[in-house]
């Protein structure tokens, strides 16, 4: 969407401070690849320019139509990491004897690999539903079964996108069911990576923990009462963009907050609304969104607020994994920040 419409939104609240994370070039502590500043945007502005690319839900580092989330010649900090709470004393003891290592090596056997991703999904899904039945995903943070196995599942899937003939070989040793759910997470991941453009010099991102699960489960839902949007479409786009919130820095060119807006389309379609804000947010893209042709045609909306079909398959793939099973949305909320540099990979964000 380019920034071409004026309009008379109110001045924005502010928001709360975060987390800053430094990513120096030559700074590889703990056995991560060093990092750096983020890719240039090209093409043209839209109303949501992909912090979250840069270094969230898939890890991409720009894109067509992306911004770095850092101002040239930034620096950055890493920020105390999001931890998890306690594990519950109602979860059986033999799962945290069983839980991979937040660097844990994926192996690189198909067959083997197979088996690992199987046995991860079933163990989270299992973790997810204590966590629902047991916690309050509502309040405070998830408990660390949850973390460290969606963790482990986000790195095997993003091993497998930059190795397509290994994902092939895995998928045929999976069981049918879960060989659908992994090539479209491989796919969304392989997508949004095909526009990254690997930062190269020290940039500084601003990370901060989401609000939780449930609270932004209700966002989505009142927000799809009201315009019609689907719910998970929202949350697959904010998933997208920022991480449910985890990134909150401006892009370059200015777009801010957690859908990543542009100021001119912010003006346009924000009601008056505080664009840090998370429900204001969350009513600027469902507004937008429907008025470029949700619910009717989500494809069409979607590459308006990014023109990109890479973004619009991957918005969608990720959009029917929430559809097809709830326990995914909890899944994807535990997914962490990366950042790709010209030097690997860095997390930036999690255990």
């Amino acid at each position: 969407m380019e920034d071409q419409h004026a309009g008379g939104a109110r001045p924005g609240r502010g928001h709360r401070p975060g987390g800053r994370v430094t990513v120096a070039r030559g700074d590889a502590s703990g056995g991560r690849p060093p990092g750096a500043r983020a890719g240039r945007l090209r093409g043209k502005p839209l109303a949501a320019s992909l912090v979250g690319l840069a270094v969230a839900v898939s890890g991409c580092a720009g894109s067509q139509g992306a911004a770095s989330t850092a101002a040239p010649g930034g620096t950055v900090t890493r920020p105390v990491p999001e931890r998890s709470a306690t594990p519950s004393a109602t979860a059986p003891a033999r799962r945290a004897s069983v839980l991979p290592a937040p660097d844990a090596a994926i192996p690189e056997d198909p067959s083997r690999l197979a088996r690992s991703l199987a046995d991860t999904t079933a163990e989270l899904r299992r973790a997810v539903d204590d966590w629902v039945r047991t916690g309050d995903p509502a309040k405070g943070r998830p408990p660390e079964p949850v973390v460290l196995l969606a963790l482990h599942q986000q790195r095997v899937y993003r091993h497998l996108a930059r190795n397509p003939k290994v994902a092939s070989r895995t998928y045929a040793a999976l069981p049918k069911a879960l060989a659908g759910q992994a090539k479209d997470n491989v796919t969304a991941v392989r997508n949004l990576l095909s526009l990254v453009h690997p930062v190269s010099k020290p940039a500084t991102f601003r990370v901060e923990q989401p609000e939780p699960a449930d609270v932004l489960l209700g966002h989505f839902r009142r927000v799809e009462r009201r315009f019609g949007v689907e719910w998970e479409v929202l949350a697959a786009v904010m998933f997208v963009e920022t991480k449910f919130g985890r990134v909150r820095s401006p892009s370059h060119t200015g777009a801010k907050g957690p859908m990543q807006f542009m100021p001119g389309t912010w003006e346009a379609y924000g009601m008056g609304g505080d664009v840090h804000d998370t429900r204001d947010a969350l009513l600027a893209a469902a507004n937008y969104l429907r008025a470029s042709g949700a619910p009717r045609d989500y494809r069409r909306a979607l590459y308006a607020y990014n023109h990109s079909w890479a973004y619009v398959d991957a918005v969608l793939l990720h959009a029917r994994q929430i559809k097809r099973d709830i326990r995914n949305y909890y899944a994807y909320y535990n997914w962490q920040v990366f950042v790709v540099t010209t030097g690997g990979e860095r997390r930036l964000t999690g255990p």
